[in-house]
């Protein structure tokens, strides 16, 4: 495609504003310039210097965008030319000064030779001047003198709408016969009368001046024809958009949505966020709309298949695709997943939530779904599956899911069952997979996989001995069970998944480098064993690993080879309890601590390697 800039007058951009045959893409932010930088534009126009370049996308036969007028012009329903991608701003602020049409400000430009009031201050000549307006309780319009002929005269002022383009010549004429009104000699000899006329003549030329500037000022322009694809007139339009907050596709999406609705998705989306508060956890509500109405129309879920889905059918679906997006968040908080910062991937919200349109609402069904629901989350959160491709994997997993939640039968009569869902295809992490997970605030779908299993647990906390749930977990913090000074100290990785204990205390500042239980001892003064036991285990935290201690008395090298021992046995069985307890969770079974650990005795390290 080659492009080239094109030269067009002011005057042409403005006669197509007020023909209607220039339109903004609905995805368009609304005006947002400030007094200063409007009347900055102006002031390089009338002073006939460059502005830069726009950007059109000419119109064929259809628009290709959902199309508004811009703000305050004509809507004459005229058949579109061209949309406006890149250029709303400065056009917008022309149409609007060249007709002052702004409710709290009215533009002027200044010619110092006509000033004859001693109560503003100085100005330079040839300026554009911004009035700031206001109206009363009774609705008047001050200052008063802003609208009266005589008054801006009187402070050399001229209306900068007297510079629009368009055969207004008879307004011109009054506007200046108001206000030279008061000059007028009242029994005129002949000089004065010719003075009088001489100052009318000068005004009129000096308007006529800028008229002829502002008419014929260049406005180039690059034009997509009509046949650019839209994505990729999209693609430009983001790409040239230079706004502090520039538009994504999603803001796009959102934006062409709204206009099938007739309404604001994002009042729909407050209202949704009101009526099950318990969504908001999980993602950005715009997003998970998007992609859980796409996978419902059978599209990818992400930005190309929310694009390519029917927007009208989304609407129509909204009390559908609402009530399985608050089902989705009520099941992940009954599998111990609270928010989007615990989440291992966000990839499976927009499958749950639309496999729950296929779920009865209630029977024997539900709760065989459900299973099959529950072994699909422990599996994506344990397997590779998301960690690339996510979008175009989770769509293969959903499409499979449903035919067995529907019972769908293929051509030869057999139907589908879960070993046609591609996920399940995919191993599970082993125990020595599970010791390498990195640190669970990292991101990484492993990391935070493994402490989502100790949260599905309870992850009763230390001192109070509160079990985790959705109102306290964002006042719990990662903590060290051995503690990162110590580690550090024998050169041993401490951020590991299995290190991490999630509770309220911020106690990795005073933790230093005690050993592990005779810290926890001195700091929550634990009154029994039970209460050690409890507590500890419902983090899948092995007592007997952690209490190893006795490095007081060793040598450096000593202690170091102790600590990098004491430290394999306790990461050993912590991963072999994470093991146990997915095997458990892929089935739907109740989970219990106290089971685990009589299931997951002192584990060595050739039956760590066969795990």
């Amino acid at each position: 495609m080659s492009v080239n800039a094109r030269d067009r007058k002011l005057e042409d951009w403005y006669h197509e504003v007020s023909a209607g045959t220039i339109k903004l893409p609905r995805f368009q932010r609304h005006e947002a310039w400030d007094r200063n930088r409007i009347s900055s534009l102006m002031q390089t126009v009338i002073s006939n210097l460059p502005l830069g370049i726009t950007l059109v996308l000419n119109v064929g036969d259809e628009e290709q965008f959902i199309s508004r007028y811009l703000a305050t012009a004509p809507e004459t329903n005229a058949q579109v030319r061209e949309h406006l991608l890149d250029g709303q701003q400065r056009l917008t602020a022309m149409w609007r000064v060249l007709n002052n049409n702004y409710e709290r400000e009215t533009f002027y430009v200044y010619l110092e030779e006509f000033d004859g009031y001693e109560g503003d201050e100085e100005r330079e000549d040839k300026t554009i001047y911004c009035r700031n307006r206001w109206r009363t309780k009774d609705g008047e319009r001050r200052p008063l003198w802003c609208d009266q002929p005589a008054g801006c005269f009187k402070r050399g002022l001229f209306p900068a709408s007297l510079l629009r383009p368009g055969d207004i010549q008879p307004e011109i004429d009054q506007w200046i016969e108001n206000a030279t009104s008061p000059l007028e000699p009242k029994e005129p000899s002949k000089e004065e009368l010719k003075a009088f006329y001489d100052t009318q003549k000068r005004i009129s030329d000096r308007i006529k001046d800028f008229r002829s500037i502002v008419a014929n000022y260049n406005l180039p322009y690059l034009a997509l024809p009509a046949t650019t694809d839209k994505a990729v007139a999209l693609d430009v339009f983001i790409n040239m958009n230079t706004n502090s907050k520039p538009l994504s596709q999603y803001d796009i999406i959102v934006a062409e949505v709204e206009s099938v609705m007739g309404s604001s998705l994002h009042d729909l989306e407050e209202a949704l966020g009101e009526q099950h508060p318990e969504i908001l956890d999980f993602a950005d509500l715009s997003d998970l709309i998007l992609t859980t109405s796409a996978l419902l129309q059978g599209h990818l879920p992400n930005q190309k298949g929310a694009w390519a889905m029917d927007k009208r059918k989304m609407v129509d679906n909204w009390p559908r695709l609402t009530r399985c997006i608050a089902l989705m968040a009520a099941f992940l908080k009954a599998e111990g997943i609270y928010d989007s910062t615990r989440l291992p991937t966000n990839a499976v919200l927009a499958p749950i939530a639309a496999l729950f349109d296929a779920i009865p609402d209630s029977g024997d069904k539900r709760g065989r779904d459900e299973l099959l629901l529950k072994r699909y989350l422990w599996h994506s959160f344990f397997s590779d599956r998301y960690e690339n491709a996510a979008a175009t994997h989770a769509f293969s997993d959903f499409q499979m899911l449903r035919r067995v939640i529907k019972g769908e039968v293929r051509e030869n009569g057999s139907t589908y069952s879960v070993d046609d869902v591609p996920v399940f295809e995919h191993s599970l992490a082993t125990a020595d997979e599970v010791v390498q997970a990195e640190w669970p605030k990292r991101a990484t779908i492993r990391g935070r996989a493994v402490l989502a299993v100790m949260c599905r647990l309870g992850a009763n906390d230390f001192a109070t001995g509160q079990q985790l749930n959705a109102n306290n977990i964002k006042s719990r913090h990662y903590h060290h069970v051995y503690p990162d000074a110590l580690l550090q100290e024998a050169e041993i990785e401490s951020y590991l998944a299995v290190n991490c204990a999630l509770i309220s205390d911020k106690t990795n500042l005073s933790i230093g480098r005690k050993d592990p239980v005779d810290y926890l001892k001195g700091h929550y003064q634990w009154a029994s064993e039970a209460v050690v036991s409890d507590r500890l285990q419902s983090h899948l935290i092995p007592v007997p690993e952690l209490a190893n201690g006795g490095y007081e008395n060793l040598s450096d090298e000593e202690k170091n080879a102790k600590l990098a021992d004491d430290f394999r046995a306790f990461t050993n069985r912590r991963a072999a309890l994470v093991v146990a307890a997915l095997s458990k969770l892929i089935e739907g079974r109740a989970v219990s601590a106290s089971e685990l650990f009589s299931e997951v005795q002192v584990v060595t390290r050739d039956e760590f390697q066969d795990s």
